[in-house]
């Protein structure tokens, strides 16, 4: 179905409109509703303003009939209840209708719920209710996002799912690539397995490998591998602070304080780091352990890079997209393009530029030129 965001759901032509409303209740099918949910979403990224959606879940009436005079007085109540600007539909046909409130602020949400509930109540008996689950969610949530690791709700993304079906081939495609091209790396780079270490060894003390809790695609935390380029027990509260202000364009230089901002996205000149590390970060081999969460199907060739969960605490709604669109890699299109060298909102707009026209050709592309921006080593810090 041809897309018609560009348009308010009241500017259709009537004959049209029609082709989008399920005739026996009233409200859109399923696949423009989620159009318009996804319209709505990015909307309210962009402008800040939050939304609302009440889910109606009529699975636990069994009873066809039942349930559908049930969703015949919801929709009753709801067409009441509702505003010309509000949005009516299918969630998930033909068990859960949704409604779009546009525009809520706190107030007027929890004064909403309270004349909805009080409105079914009356309308309908108390076996309907039994059966029917109600649910409110806003967005975005108090400008607070989800905390990562535990399992992400789709309910505003309903347009991700599909995504990952119609490209279900390509993207078996490239977690064929992710696979070969892993084992080829670890193999490659298989001398520097074992140089490395050894240099790390002899120069500094602590482990070997360095281990640091990210978030990968849907928010899933993994644990992300790389040589250790640091002194052990150092304060990551430099690093943590500089990110943070940086993310939110505080004025800030590369070495980690504040003045005259700098387009760099990592710290300049760190102290923290030994000789060796910096030989590594300069030329990015501290990188290659990476190929094991490639192969571990946590990350993949090439992708937006996974943030640190204190990074993704400070991202404003718009940029948790580029940690839900597709998985995290090890090169990408601002790594090539910019690497360090680059401001988070630019960062961020070339990792969902990748996302939107990715294909497995535009991953060889990349992985071809990641080589001379490591020899290069513009933005490596």
């Amino acid at each position: 179905m041809k897309t018609l965001l560009r348009k308010s759901h009241h500017d259709i032509p009537q004959e049209r409109n029609k082709m989008l409303c399920d005739g026996d209740y009233g409200c859109y099918v399923e696949e423009y509703f989620h159009e318009l949910l996804t319209f709505e979403r990015r909307r309210s990224e962009r402008s800040g303003r939050p939304f609302l959606v009440m889910t109606l879940d009529f699975t636990g009436d069994r009873d066809p009939e039942s349930r559908r005079e049930s969703v015949m007085w919801a929709m009753k109540t709801l067409t009441v209840l509702t505003r010309d600007t509000d949005i009516k539909g299918w969630y998930r046909y033909p068990s859960t209708l949704g409604v779009i409130f546009t525009e809520m602020n706190s107030l007027e949400t929890e004064s909403l719920q309270k004349k909805i509930y009080k409105s079914l109540h009356a309308s309908l008996s108390d076996e309907q209710l039994d059966v029917i689950q109600i649910s409110f969610h806003r967005f975005p949530d108090d400008g607070k996002p989800n905390k990562p690791g535990g399992p992400f709700k789709f309910t505003f993304y309903p347009d991700y799912p599909k995504k990952e079906r119609s490209r279900k081939a390509a993207l078996k495609m490239k977690r064929a690539m992710d696979i070969a091209g892993s084992i080829g790396g670890i193999l490659l780079f298989s001398p520097f397995f074992i140089l490395i270490p050894l240099a790390i060894k002899l120069t500094s003390r602590g482990p070997v490998m360095f281990r640091q809790e990210r978030v990968g695609q849907y928010e899933k935390k993994f644990m992300f591998l790389k040589f250790r380029s640091m002194q052990v027990n150092n304060n990551s509260d430099v690093h943590k602070e500089f990110v943070q202000n940086f993310i939110a364009k505080k004025e800030v230089n590369g070495n980690g304080g504040n003045g005259n901002r700098q387009k760099v996205y990592k710290i300049t000149n760190d102290k923290r780091v030994t000789p060796v590390g910096g030989l590594l970060r300069k030329t990015s081999l501290d990188e290659l352990p990476q190929f094991f969460n490639v192969l571990k199907g946590e990350m993949s060739l090439v992708g937006p890079r996974p943030p640190i969960p204190y990074e993704l605490e400070k991202y404003d709604v718009w940029h948790r997209r580029r940690v839900l669109e597709i998985k995290p890699g090890i090169t990408g299109l601002w790594q090539v393009k910019g690497r360090s060298s680059t401001t988070f909102d630019e960062m961020v707009r070339l990792d969902l530029q990748y996302a939107t026209t990715w294909s497995p050709w535009m991953d060889v592309k990349l992985l071809l030129k990641t080589p001379w921006a490591m020899v290069a080593g513009k933005g490596a810090y």
